[in-house]
């Protein structure tokens, strides 16, 4: 059995955190109302794995009491769905992080506005050569996403495991000086949903994967070398919007929806390993 290291990320500033914990406010209210005899469509664009998955438990179980019907586009890559929600493709997704959200609007220039974490994805470090974090060689290759705002995050994922050191939120994998990869670690970056493909390159010794992808691709962290604490974790996952759309009721209806005790039984009965766990 793969051994497992459990991992307090660490350096994240609090104040990212409780931004993450407060976006709900942009919503309308709780008291969004809707005709159940009249129901509205919203189009949602999500990652297929958990995303959609939840999305489709709230589409058949919760929507139709609350007068409301999801269209669910799934989307496997990071940048349709702003682009799409940008260009009024979509009403809303459901697949980003606050810092990603963050990078994405100020690189973009989106206008938009999120809701409070729905639920959180670890990242995780999976080998097919080695059974162990200890067993990473010196000069061993490392597969890393190339998307910045989680690179970061997989950096420190592996400070916490002791192959890295003094990762802050700028760090990158191609600026790391010797001493903070002091086994002088070589990376290869590819896109975040092809990962899993590094897995089966015979020249990597570790690959850092999301959640979503891991999920997609029928892994567990049960069985990763290494999985991210999910304790004062920045990384929760949120509905998002235009900013334009802010009081439509259908988005602060599903919003509502998303942080029901329903949805939270659900994901703690569906990922009951720690896959995906709530964070509300």
């Amino acid at each position: 059995m793969r051994k497992k290291l459990a991992l307090a990320v660490t350096g994240i500033v609090a104040a990212i955190a409780l931004t993450a914990c407060g976006g709900a406010a942009a919503t309308s209210s709780s008291s969004a109302t809707l005709d159940p005899k009249n129901p509205v469509t919203l189009k949602v664009g999500a990652s297929p794995t958990p995303h959609a998955k939840i999305l489709e438990f709230v589409n058949e179980k919760l929507a139709p009491a609350a007068g409301l019907k999801l269209e669910i586009k799934e989307i496997e890559d990071y940048q349709t769905p702003n682009t799409a929600l940008s260009d009024g493709s979509l009403d809303a997704n459901f697949y980003q992080h606050l810092p990603w959200f963050n990078d994405q609007v100020q690189t973009k220039g989106y206008k938009f506005d999120h809701g409070a974490g729905v639920h959180i994805e670890p990242y995780a470090a999976f080998s097919e050569k080695h059974k162990a974090i200890s067993e990473i060689p010196e000069g061993g290759k490392i597969a890393i996403t190339s998307d910045p705002s989680n690179q970061v995050r997989a950096l420190k994922v592996l400070q916490v495991a002791g192959l890295l050191k003094d990762i802050d939120d700028k760090s990158t994998a191609i600026t790391l000086t010797d001493a903070q990869n002091p086994k002088k670690l070589k990376f290869s970056e590819n896109q975040p949903e092809l990962l899993v493909n590094d897995l089966k390159d015979p020249s990597v010794d570790l690959a850092l994967i999301n959640g979503n992808f891991i999920l997609a691709a029928g892994l567990s962290t049960k069985n990763a070398l290494a999985v991210e604490s999910i304790k004062d974790n920045p990384y929760a996952n949120f509905l998002a919007w235009r900013s334009d759309s802010k009081g439509d009721a259908r988005i602060a209806k599903l919003d509502e929806l998303l942080h029901s005790p329903e949805v939270k039984k659900y994901i703690e009965d569906t990922w009951p390993n720690g896959d995906v766990t709530p964070a509300f």
